[in-house]
């Protein structure tokens, strides 16, 4: 059998931090920065974003971390509060070394392969305000609710247990911390971190 590798998910935490921090240390350098204003209106915006994910939630059902990618478009609802319809995927093959002589199944690799697509919407507050950010960054909480959508598959001969690998609950829920620093009126960049998966990405306005 294959075992799934694994990774240390600090090293996810310390990339992002010190992305932030050279975005911070590159805003305290900038000229004119003041001269790009908010005007509370956070809608409108395409995020674009990649992460990883596999060991919570809805991303359980791989068992492993795996690349995510992600898109969501925030819709303006109230002062500084934005809903944003989402959709992510992933997917991943394995091979698995199985057999059972007795019933005439050769011992040898048979491959599985998954599809999941999370869809659902994220509810997103803004504290641009109560921080009195500079007008290059924007600082949130969120949280998103969802479901799943799941495709597995397996080579036509497999004739084991169709169940082998772990799957997630199809519903989630998950908690968001995250900050966007504009390039421009239009371009962004942002930074979510995640109970379920932490991204980065682009933001377009």
């Amino acid at each position: 059998m294959i075992y799934p590798p694994t990774m240390n998910n600090s090293k996810l935490f310390t990339f992002s931090f010190l992305f932030a921090f050279l975005l911070s240390v590159g805003s305290y350098n900038y000229c004119g920065a003041q001269e790009t204003t908010q005007n509370n209106a956070y809608g409108k915006s395409l995020n674009l974003g990649f992460g990883v994910g596999g060991y919570a939630g809805y991303y359980g059902y791989a068992g492993q971390t795996l690349p995510v990618l992600h898109i969501n478009y925030e819709i303006d609802v109230a002062k500084d509060f934005t809903l944003a319809p989402f959709i992510s995927y992933y997917s991943f093959s394995r091979s698995y070394y199985y057999g059972n002589n007795s019933l005439n199944h050769p011992f040898k690799y048979y491959n599985y392969h998954e599809v999941v697509i999370p869809i659902g919407v994220k509810g997103t507050y803004y504290f641009d305000e109560i921080l009195n950010a500079n007008a290059r960054w924007d600082f949130y909480l969120a949280s998103s609710l969802g479901f799943a959508i799941v495709s597995r598959s397996w080579d036509s001969d497999y004739y084991g247990d169709k169940n082998y690998f772990r799957h997630g609950n199809s519903l989630f829920l998950d908690f968001h911390i995250g900050t966007e620093y504009h390039l421009s009126k239009r371009v962004g960049l942002f930074l979510d971190l995640s109970t379920g998966v932490s991204t980065l990405g682009l933001a377009i306005h």
